[in-house]
């Protein structure tokens, strides 16, 4: 583990650099405007549908009576928007990752490739549709076990749990692909992620500890009141945004170091 470490160090003392900073700022604006749209256009249909499906299947009463039971009485008011908040979270990934991929990768490869990997050949393994794909690829995964465990939110350990186990394998899956696109060969890139598959794993959940920070954000936008859901929803997104560009360092320094002994080797 002292590479993973090494690289953490490294990545932390990038991460503070008014570059890195300053890098923060496209990603967070896209995302910003992409969800000011969605929302501006959605919101009042989505809560409807989402509410009407309540009335219909009686959710109300089911949700009141769960909720009573675990001392949560006050929440049974904002059920239908704490639900589609829930529901957006998954969402949010996916863009801020597409995002950061686009505007923020590029540079972070530059950065520490030109930096500190200046003799390291660059052999194009990857491309910017095969990292789209392993994107949509994960999300799916992502987004179907996010939904289907829903429920566990009634049981905070646990959600946070899972939270937590399903960044750090999305963001291992993403950001490693990433990390070795422009660098690796197709053939170098496969054995790399396979030979190193639990020390990114190890990365990727240290990371999702971090990744659960903006869902709380989340969470106390419904808990405390709608009217600061904007407000929050943008601190969560830039939350998202600055812990995706310091994720992509660690990736970006671990990968690359291990490439570059093993093509020593």
């Amino acid at each position: 583990m002292r590479a993973v470490l090494s690289a953490y160090g490294r990545a932390l003392r990038s991460q503070v650099r008014g570059k890195m900073l300053l890098l923060s700022i496209v990603p967070t604006v896209l995302s910003l405007l992409l969800w000011a749209a969605i929302l501006y256009f959605s919101w009042d249909p989505a809560f409807n549908y989402v509410q009407g499906q309540f009335f219909e299947h009686e959710l109300y009463r089911y949700s009141s009576s769960w909720l009573a039971t675990l001392g949560l009485e006050a929440v049974k008011n904002i059920i239908v928007p704490l639900a589609m908040i829930l529901a957006l979270v998954p969402l949010m990934i996916l863009t801020a990752m597409i995002f950061i991929g686009v505007a923020a990768m590029p540079a972070i490869v530059r950065h520490v490739g030109g930096q500190h990997y200046p003799q390291l050949e660059m052999k194009k393994g990857g491309s910017l549709a095969g990292s789209v794909g392993v994107a949509l690829g994960g999300f799916c995964v992502f987004a179907l076990i996010w939904l289907v465990t829903l429920p566990l939110y009634a049981f905070p350990p646990a959600a946070l749990a899972l939270q937590v186990l399903l960044w750090g394998w999305l963001t291992a899956r993403v950001m490693a692909y990433d990390a070795l696109s422009d660098y690796a060969s197709p053939e170098e890139l496969h054995a790399l992620r396979r030979e190193h598959r639990w020390r990114l794993i190890a990365i990727g959940i240290v990371s999702g500890a971090a990744g659960a920070i903006p869902g709380v954000v989340w969470l106390a936008g419904a808990a405390i009141s709608i009217v600061l859901f904007p407000f929050l929803a943008a601190i969560s997104i830039w939350l998202y945004v600055l812990i995706f560009i310091f994720t992509g360092l660690w990736f970006q320094y671990y990968c690359l170091e291990a490439l570059a002994k093993q093509r020593a080797a």
